[in-house]
């Protein structure tokens, strides 16, 4: 982080939650460091353009506003590249990691339903001759990933990691909030004027806009609205996928205590595929190195009281796609 100057250490720390809704963000943030309106668009845009930052906008929770999953497949090390090539080229595919492990490709999918997701699926099966694990989530107990640049942990959201109930908040949108969501897949523009610019591609007008945002934060369908940043480009190099065996009567307990770690910026449960995945519990630990990583695995490891649980951190090796989920075609079969 040695590149980042104060104004943009702050930018980047301070507002990964909390933007501010307000016609004129841009000029909100500038007011409260002391700079130009123009400053603060301009380093943001530079942020992006050298890889800090991914977007600024919105993380959405899994499974309400469409289906997603998590998949991997085992991959010749000689076709890494190929197959890596063929997955990111689906516009389904936001994230796609090589990681340590017989099963070296994970990728996550985003879909308007379940049927697009397992055709995709499909066809990356036809395509390449691999069969994907097929992981959905089945119990969400955290998601935030937010990094603390100055390295006090964050606090975390939910911090009991109450469940949610995906259908109940299905229920509760409209043809607008879909559309909406749509919208922000790339997130928002530097203009002067941001959330009208949104506005004006969803069909909505500004305060409806900022109101529509504001309705889908109190609901927890946004689970936070800010800077989204790249972690390692911020020198958290050492990502670990920690997976968990846990005995299904103690999965939902062992998933809360986990969410409610400083450390973990996802938890999720997703089922078991035997014989060849008996993990029930996903946990993402981001850190400055794979020391620290392995640290802190050992300390969440004594936390839960479960030194016998079955626990592999799948440390990330190569990273061939990161952006966010597209909702475009969500909102189109709302």
């Amino acid at each position: 982080m040695n590149d980042l100057s104060d104004l943009e250490f702050h930018l980047l720390d301070g507002w990964q939650r909390g933007f501010p809704l307000v016609a004129r963000p841009y000029a909100a943030l500038a007011a409260s460091l002391g700079v130009s309106e123009l400053v603060v668009r301009d380093r943001l845009g530079d942020l992006k353009d050298r890889g800090h930052v991914s977007r600024i906008g919105a993380v959405f929770r899994p499974h309400v506003l469409g289906w997603s999953t998590l998949a991997a497949v085992a991959c010749p090390a000689e076709r890494i590249d190929e197959v890596a090539g063929l997955i990111d080229s689906y516009p389904e595919v936001n994230h796609n990691y090589e990681r340590e492990h017989g099963f070296n490709l994970w990728f996550v999918l985003t879909a308007a339903d379940e049927a697009r997701v397992a055709e995709v699926l499909a066809d990356i099966h036809r395509r390449t001759g691999l069969r994907p694990l097929d992981l959905p989530m089945v119990a969400d107990y955290h998601i935030d990933l937010g990094f603390a640049l100055a390295g006090a942990p964050r606090p975390h959201l939910d911090p009991a990691g109450a469940p949610v109930d995906a259908a109940d908040l299905r229920a509760r949108l409209s043809a607008a909030d879909y559309a909406l969501a749509a919208a922000l897949d790339g997130g928002l523009d530097l203009s002067p004027r941001p959330y009208a610019a949104l506005a004006a591609r969803c069909g909505l007008d500004e305060a409806a806009c900022l109101a529509g945002i504001e309705r889908l934060l109190e609901l927890s369908v946004i689970r936070r609205f800010g800077v989204v940043v790249r972690h390692r480009e911020l020198g958290y190099t050492a990502n670990a996928m920690v997976v968990w065996e846990v005995p299904e009567q103690r999965v939902d307990a062992v998933g809360r205590t986990l969410a409610s770690q400083a450390s973990v910026t996802l938890c999720y449960r997703r089922p078991r595929r035997l014989p060849d995945w008996p993990y029930n519990l996903f946990s993402m630990v981001h850190g400055r190195d794979r020391a620290a990583v392995l640290a802190e695995v050992a300390r969440l490891r004594s936390a839960l009281g479960a030194e016998a649980t079955a626990c592999l951190p799948l440390f990330s090796q190569r990273r061939f796609k990161q952006c966010g989920a597209r909702y475009a075609a969500t909102a189109k079969a709302a």
